[in-house]
């Protein structure tokens, strides 16, 4: 066994950090990530939705941000429209028993996405099929495809409108950078449409 010490904890704390910096410090990503938002706060003026998707870690991921446009961020104002589509096991269950697991979220886009909506696809590798399928599907029912993936963006990359690449190629590293920027965009949301009113 491994005789693990503190140098560890700090190991994780420097890498994640490191990331972040990475980040800040890409100004074409910077700018990526509020054009992104811009265009977040443009579809809810218009009455229009986001729907979240990933798997395991990024299907966490889509839940979180899509329950702080529902419920609230950093204050009380009006619930967003927002739903992550990896939510419901009975809808999940049928879609990959009857069309198969890589069908899962494309069928609910099919459903549930109308033109001016935004699909966020979240993946590490920028590889996973079933966001890959999603994706697919967005510029037929003209639905703003908006990626969150790893440095090399993947299959992802040209399939999406907006594609935000973190600065890395591990996946914690990746994952923790998703949720800060879903937090920013969630930020940027609910300031423009609501902050005068607090």
């Amino acid at each position: 066994m491994a005789n693990i010490s503190i140098d560890y904890v700090r190991q994780q704390v420097e890498e994640s950090a490191a990331t972040k910096q990475a980040l800040l410090a890409d100004n074409a990503l910077l700018d990526e990530i509020y054009t992104v938002g811009k265009k977040i706060i443009a579809a809810y003026k218009k009455g229009n939705k986001t729907l979240l998707a990933g798997n395991g870690g990024s299907a966490a991921d889509a839940q979180h941000i899509a329950a702080e446009f529902v419920s609230r961020f950093y204050f009380d104002r009006p619930g967003l429209p927002s739903i992550a589509l990896t939510t419901d096991t009975s809808i999940l269950t049928a879609i990959g028993n009857d069309y198969g697991y890589e069908k899962l979220f494309r069928r609910q886009l099919e459903a549930n996405g109308v033109p001016g909506d935004i699909f966020i696809g979240i993946s590490t590798s920028g590889n996973s099929p079933n966001i890959i399928k999603a994706l697919e599907i967005c510029k037929e029912r003209d639905i703003l495809a908006i990626g969150l993936s790893g440095q090399s963006g993947g299959k992802m990359a040209d399939l999406c409108d907006h594609c935000l690449k973190m600065p890395s190629m591990s996946t914690p590293r990746i994952q923790e950078c998703h949720i800060l920027v879903g937090h920013i965009l969630c930020a940027m949301v609910e300031e423009e449409l609501f902050g005068e009113g607090r």
